[in-house]
């Protein structure tokens, strides 16, 4: 599906998505950035940093799958009405390769937008000397959530 294909809800979409972002302590905790914010589409860059890896010196799984899961969420909280917060409901990760690299890229990409529940792929890209190459896939669910006191967007 073509995430341009995707009319948004809100349309102040972009500055609500980045507003939440900035709010989100683990994605300040690995270095991440906000990169590109479209309707049905999100992208998050990080650094590769020593203390996100595991023995092997690759960037840990969890890391990969925490920011793949914060680009897969953002990419549905941006078809999202104004009044709704996001919430993963489920993902299962596929790790592909060793998460090795100078950068990585986080692609969260709206698959199905419902009222409730929407479906959403990631693709984790690590880049090293500018070669890029998939080193993980993410399968997730998304919630909306609306009129729960301290689950905000």
């Amino acid at each position: 599906m073509n995430p341009a294909a995707f009319e948004p809800r809100n349309p102040d979409y972009a500055a609500r998505t980045r507003e939440s972002f900035e709010r989100q302590a683990a994605m300040r905790t690995l270095g991440a950035t906000l990169a590109q914010v479209l309707p049905g589409q999100v992208v998050i860059t990080l650094p590769w940093s020593e203390p996100l890896t595991q023995q092997h010196g690759f960037l840990h799984a969890g890391m990969v799958a925490t920011a793949l899961d914060s680009a897969c969420g953002y990419a549905g909280f941006t078809l999202m009405p104004a009044e709704a917060a996001v919430l993963t409901i489920e993902f299962k990760i596929n790790l592909l390769a060793p998460a090795q690299g100078e950068h990585f890229r986080m692609v969260g990409t709206v698959i199905k937008p419902g009222r409730t529940v929407t479906v959403c792929e990631g693709q984790a890209w690590a880049i090293d000397g500018g070669q890029e190459r998939l080193v993980a896939t993410m399968g997730c669910t998304l919630m909306a959530v609306i009129g729960r006191e301290h689950i905000q967007g």
